[in-house]
């Protein structure tokens, strides 16, 4: 099986669009309540999973950092692992701590902390080049690849999960 060629960074760009799109105008109309109910991943019911949706599109501009701060590799490095960022605690409990700290927040501050979380992707995307999105990274969940394909699985396909979880779709 062969995996699929990364995105362009137009193609990316409409991605993290469309889907930071789909999951606002899917969410939103949900009432309160809807997000108590289930258990998903980690226990964690509706809300959690939506804390945690918010809090990750945080991280995703960082992964483009991971292979500016990565030393260039030398010509006889072929094959070597790409470059990483590390979750402290690793990244169960990197999840476990922002979902607790967004406890308290509402439905609606979440979905806002994800709106302005993903507009801050969209604008770090926007502001790197071609040759950045080709490097290969290691994300601190595991995915390894060309930067743009770790960034598509990672904040469009990880969270539209997550968005279909919340709506009962899993």
């Amino acid at each position: 099986m062969t995996e699929p060629a990364p995105p362009t960074k137009a193609e990316l760009l409409e991605a993290l669009r469309s889907s930071g799109e789909q999951l606002l105008t899917s969410l939103r109309p949900l009432p309160a309540a809807h997000f108590e109910l289930g258990r998903y991943e980690n226990g964690w019911n509706g809300r959690q999973i939506l804390a945690h949706v918010a809090s990750i599109e945080w991280t995703y501009p960082r992964l483009l950092e991971i292979p500016r701060r990565a030393p260039a590799a030398p010509p006889s490095a072929a094959g070597a692992e790409p470059p990483t960022r590390t979750a402290r605690g690793g990244i169960d409990g990197y999840n476990e701590r922002q979902v607790a700290e967004r406890a308290g927040k509402s439905v609606g501050e979440l979905l806002a902390e994800f709106e302005r979380n993903r507009a801050a992707t969209i604008a770090a995307v926007e502001a790197v080049d071609d040759a950045l999105l080709a490097s290969p990274i290691r994300s601190a969940g595991g995915i390894t690849g060309p930067l743009a394909a770790v960034f598509r699985a990672v904040a469009v396909g990880h969270v539209t999960g997550h968005m279909r979880d919340i709506l009962g779709e899993g």
